[in-house]
């Protein structure tokens, strides 16, 4: 099937480079080597030229709030996406640097230059800066989303009700696979590299960032073992996540989060496996495809259209501010210093369990990540110092953070997308979560997971 016309956008219209040696793609947010329209786009254009496709990586150092756990976890990633390529005969090279940079030297011998497209604030500046400085016609293709964010909404959406019949409207045309084109004209030897890719290990230990937090064994990056995680949930947790993907015990989620926030999947593959897939009914698949597309989608529309403070408290709704600031004064039935919160130190058995499975393994079951969060809320000196507290340990820890999603469920937290509820202490209207929230599953396997899990991690 043809890219839709609707996920492509031209960034900068110019000439062609004169004596081109390829047609450039520059990955960034969509890595991987297959599902990807970006790819694709750039094989089509390259065959009508006659020319091979180089993709081209820049890998920074100074990603903000990212360690040796995130880095691992892509470079894993980048492997599988340079052994793929190979196999296509398409050529690929990663250098460091800053990423819009490292695309603009590329460029140079280009025909024309692919991108993807980023939802965050550096990714976007990343191409800004790109369009402005590049004297080649710059495409970006939108293959990280189901349903292209300008095609949905014109706005930032109020709630998931507002935004859900926009994207139920759309979402059939674009449901659709992805045909792999025939790469013509193989790339014979692309530019040098500057990471080995062969020992990730090394690679990670040699780059100039924050190694206080360590990569994990409970998973690892890439497209390789995203398909496998997707194959075993359609075999087997799809058929009880309507009913048990609130028991984190039970392992009925598909923990593809991670793989979604590095691009190593497509979301459109995952719905059509999910869609396609035999012994679930249709309310189970129904109920998650919500998950990975309306709210995903809510969340990239908050950050999209809230460039300067998607990460900000004071871009909270003002109900839930002024909430929050009349009852900032109420006693906190607990009060606890970050550092007490990150080393898992408080007088809450389940909170504990759920903080010390984000540290070890850079994983949270999204049920416990509300009740965490909510809790961190009722906890702090003041709902900012909560925020705050909220995000950095989000970001620090886990594979899925410094994400459109991992930005907007800190949000939700504090009542972004939400409505009022009955008042509390200390939360106002803002919605609560208390003891119940451990009648609806085994709290006590939970712990004993967890127990497993990071001794699996200490190994």
């Amino acid at each position: 099937m043809a890219i839709q016309s609707t996920r492509i956008r031209a960034l900068k219209d110019a000439p062609e480079g004169r004596d081109a040696r390829y047609v450039l793609y520059w990955m960034q947010s969509s890595q991987r080597a297959e599902f990807n329209p970006a790819l694709e786009y750039a094989i089509e254009e390259a065959n009508h030229r006659g020319l091979p496709v180089l993709v081209g990586f820049g890998l920074t150092e100074a990603y903000p709030e990212a360690s040796a756990r995130h880095y691992a976890f892509m470079l894993q990633g980048l492997a599988d996406v340079a052994k793929a390529l190979a196999a296509r005969g398409v050529g690929f090279v990663i250098r460091k640097g800053e990423p819009d940079k490292v695309a603009l030297d590329l460029s140079r011998q280009a025909a024309l230059v692919v991108c993807d497209a980023g939802y965050l604030r550096l990714q976007r500046q990343w191409r800004r800066d790109l369009a402005e400085a590049m004297d080649r016609r710059l495409v970006r293709i939108e293959g990280d989303v189901v349903v292209p964010i300008l095609q949905v909404s014109n706005k930032a959406e109020y709630a998931a009700r507002t935004i859900r019949p926009k994207i139920h409207k759309l979402w059939q045309d674009y449901l659709a696979p992805l045909r792999r084109r025939e790469v013509r004209h193989r790339m014979a030897h692309a530019p040098a590299w500057e990471i080995d890719l062969s020992d990730v290990p090394r690679a990670v230990a040699a780059l100039d960032i924050d190694h206080g937090v360590a990569p994990v064994r409970r998973f690892r990056g890439g497209e390789v073992e995203a398909r496998h995680r997707l194959q075993a949930f359609v075999n087997g947790g799809l058929a009880r996540y309507g009913d048990e993907r609130g028991k984190p015990e039970t392992e009925a989620v598909s923990y593809l989060s991670p793989y979604l926030h590095y691009g190593q999947i497509s979301p459109v593959e995952i719905a059509l496996a999910v869609r396609d897939a035999e012994g679930a009914d249709s309310e189970t698949k129904r109920v998650y495809l919500e998950e990975l597309i309306v709210r995903r989608e809510l969340a990239i529309n908050h950050a999209w259209w809230a460039p300067a403070d998607y990460d900000s408290y004071d871009r909270l709704p003002e109900w839930a501010r002024l909430t929050l600031d009349a009852h900032e004064a109420d006693p906190r039935p607990h009060h606890y210093a970050e550092a007490q919160l990150e080393a898992g130190e408080t007088h809450d058995l389940y909170w504990n369990a759920a903080q010390r499975e984000m540290v070890a393994t850079g994983y949270m079951h999204n049920r416990l990540r509300m009740y965490w969060g909510k809790k961190i809320l009722q906890w702090s000196a003041s709902p900012r110092v909560a925020f705050d507290t909220i995000l950095r340990l989000n970001n620090r820890y886990l594979l899925d953070g410094r994400d459109a999603n991992s930005y907007t469920n800190v949000g939700w937290i504090f009542g972004l997308h939400d409505r009022p509820w009955p008042p509390q202490p200390v939360y106002g209207t803002v919605r609560s979560m208390g003891p119940n929230t451990f009648k609806s599953f085994d709290a006590e396997a939970y712990v004993d997971q967890v127990d497993r899990l990071v001794a699996a991690e200490q190994v």
